[in-house]
């Protein structure tokens, strides 16, 4: 059975031994394309993001099973390249990019720029020649290294310290090629590999065989002879029709063999020292995922928990729904005053509340000034000033409030006795009426989209049923 990603490679040089993952980005990104239906994964506007789903799950698993202490994500420019210069049939034979794929790598650019995560496209290389310099610098600079991609060319990389995360289901399975591996799956070593894929062919890059000549046939010749170079010097030596196929097509091949060997030795700005993971953008991260409707929350939480900031994220302090990061908790008594001096400028209003079919109450209140000072209180310790205070000025007309889900808050504020008028806006009425296509009207969704800022889940009430909100529904028009 095959050994999985889920398991680390084994570190032969110590644990203080950095660890650098390269990752083949369009390799992987069409894998995925692939694995998923694009019918189930669509934006409102109709964007596909099946292949963006797949990657960033798949790169969630990966970093969370390999935790490494670098990361670099390479990509191809275009098909022009050295071997499409050398050989103009090169890939010549792949069917048009699926309208669906396309503009989905520059999206999963995006999302890779908002983790600060390096990425490479180099005019003239592919992928795999930016991956090998990488690796092969890393190697030097005595790094453990893996290499994430779906091409078999990539196992001439592998070494004692380099071992290739080939995809062998979709994108979910992971199969690790260490030099064992390698020798298990070919009898060849990583350094042979290149000399047998050149006997072989490739039909996935338009590289042609030798009549007659398959893989088993290709293993031994070269451990025969021991390398390719040397089956040439004595190419005579191979008897019978394989033989004569193989001097037929001798030209064909040693072009194959130059095709199939990775640049070691690409320019790159940089170099592996400056590949370190960093925090992300965690704002952008959740901004990018809600533009792209992507709202697993299973995927949410695994791409922010191999933040590498993610533990300072989650100890610093957020914005609560309504509440500014200098919000007063106002105590018995000490609403009348705030509202004397805030209450004629128009104020956010945000409840934590309960309310289901006709019945509710409010546990929480928070009011906001916009850039200003913020405040919220504990309704139910009101002193009979503040109670008749607080009713006067959301009955008041000349009183301007913004509510978010205003039917709603009306609705609760009603079981207290409190009517409310002078409402100026509605938020989640006006996002409505911005993207009436959007799947979800939640503030904290919202609140970054069009703020930048992450709302923090509100602090529990102490009321029973029905359950919490702060959110709603989706508003009628």
């Amino acid at each position: 059975m095959a050994e999985t990603a889920s398991k680390k490679t084994e570190n032969t040089s110590g644990a203080e031994r950095p660890r650098l993952m390269l990752m083949d980005g369009h390799s992987l990104a069409y894998r995925a394309f692939f694995a998923l239906p694009a019918e189930n994964f669509t934006t409102a506007t109709g964007q596909p993001t099946n292949a963006i789903y797949g990657f960033a799950s798949m790169l969630a698993n990966t970093l969370r099973d390999e935790a490494p202490t670098h990361f670099a994500v390479a990509f191809d420019v275009s098909r022009k390249t050295w071997r499409s210069e050398e050989f103009t049939e090169y890939k010549a034979n792949r069917s048009k990019t699926p309208d669906e794929f396309k503009g989905q790598v520059e999206l999963i650019g995006e999302l890779l720029d908002a983790m600060h995560v390096s990425r490479f496209a180099i005019d003239g290389f592919e992928a795999d020649d930016v991956i090998a310099t990488l690796a092969t610098q890393a190697e030097a600079e005595g790094f453990e290294v893996l290499i994430v991609t779906g091409d078999r060319d990539s196992f001439q990389l592998v070494s004692e310290h380099t071992t290739v995360l080939y995809p062998t289901k979709g994108v979910s399975e992971l199969t690790r090629f260490t030099p064992e591996k390698v020798v298990e799956k070919y009898g060849l070593t990583p350094a042979q590999y290149p000399d047998f894929a050149a006997l072989r062919g490739d039909p996935s890059d338009n590289l042609p065989g030798i009549p007659g000549v398959g893989e088993k046939t290709a293993a031994k010749w070269i451990n025969q002879f021991g390398s390719f170079a040397d089956l040439v010097e004595r190419v005579d030596e191979v008897k019978g029709k394989a033989g004569q196929n193989l001097r037929d097509h001798l030209e064909s091949v040693k072009l194959n063999r130059r095709l199939t060997e990775m640049v070691r030795t690409v320019e790159l700005p940089g170099t592996v020292l400056d590949l370190e993971r960093v925090p992300y953008d965690r704002t952008a991260v959740a901004m990018i995922l809600d533009t792209l409707e992507i709202r697993n929350p299973s995927l949410r939480e695994r791409l922010l928990a191999v933040d590498p900031g993610a533990q300072e994220a989650e100890a610093a302090p957020v914005v609560a729904p309504g509440v500014a990061l200098d919000g007063t908790v106002l105590g018995t008594g000490e609403l009348t005053g705030w509202l004397t001096e805030h209450g004629a400028e128009p104020l956010g209003v945000a409840t934590v509340d309960t309310w289901g079919l006709g019945t509710g109450s409010v546990a929480e209140v928070a009011l906001a000034a916009a850039g200003g000072p913020a405040a919220w209180f504990d309704p139910s310790e009101l002193d009979e000033t503040d109670e008749n205070t607080w009713a006067a000025w959301l009955a008041a007309e000349d009183r301007p409030k913004v509510l978010h889900n205003a039917k709603g808050a009306m609705r609760v504020f009603a079981e207290h006795g409190w009517s409310v008028a002078g409402v100026s806006m509605d938020t989640a009425l006006a996002a409505y009426l911005v993207k009436p296509g959007r799947r979800s009207f939640d503030l904290d969704a919202l609140s970054l989209e069009y703020l930048g800022r992450e709302l923090a889940p509100p602090p529990r009430p102490t009321v029973s049923s029905p359950s919490a909100r702060t959110t709603a529904p989706r508003p009628t028009p």
